[in-house]
């Protein structure tokens, strides 16, 4: 029996921050275009800021490919949904190519950021702010 590689006509990672969650999927294209929930990365993320956290992998790990990138992300705010598109096509990248992954790790790139909002606790206003306490 013979075993026949079938190369994969995509690749799809994973990116979460906070309580956002991005699933990317990468594919060889003739040339470089994003989409993020069926918008143009331009039109979706509309701060400079933003646009620059969501393809920041792209621009760091110099890829020679050129890729087609649809991303479905929701959930959390609008800066946390860029950083889990980031976490995503760094994911994607280095699947494709592993030599990107010493690159991308170095700039912090392949790393989850854990932090996340604190739950509030009863008796308390915030998740640690005390009411004003009173002497009488």
């Amino acid at each position: 029996m013979e075993q026949k590689t079938v190369k994969k006509e995509y690749i799809e990672t994973v990116g979460r921050r906070k309580t956002s969650s991005a699933r990317v999927r990468i594919s060889e294209a003739p040339k470089n275009s994003i989409t993020v929930n069926d918008k143009d990365v331009n039109e979706y993320f509309k701060t400079d800021n933003l646009r620059k956290i969501a393809v920041e992998a792209l621009a760091v790990s110099k890829t020679p490919g050129k890729f087609k990138i649809t991303v479905k992300v929701n959930g959390g705010g609008i800066n946390g949904q860029a950083e889990a598109v980031r976490l995503g096509i760094s994911r994607a990248l280095i699947i494709d190519d592993v030599l990107l992954r010493g690159v991308l790790k170095k700039v912090g790139f392949l790393k989850r950021d854990p932090r996340a909002k604190e739950r509030r606790k009863f008796g308390l206003k915030k998740a640690r702010k005390a009411p004003q306490w009173s002497k009488r």
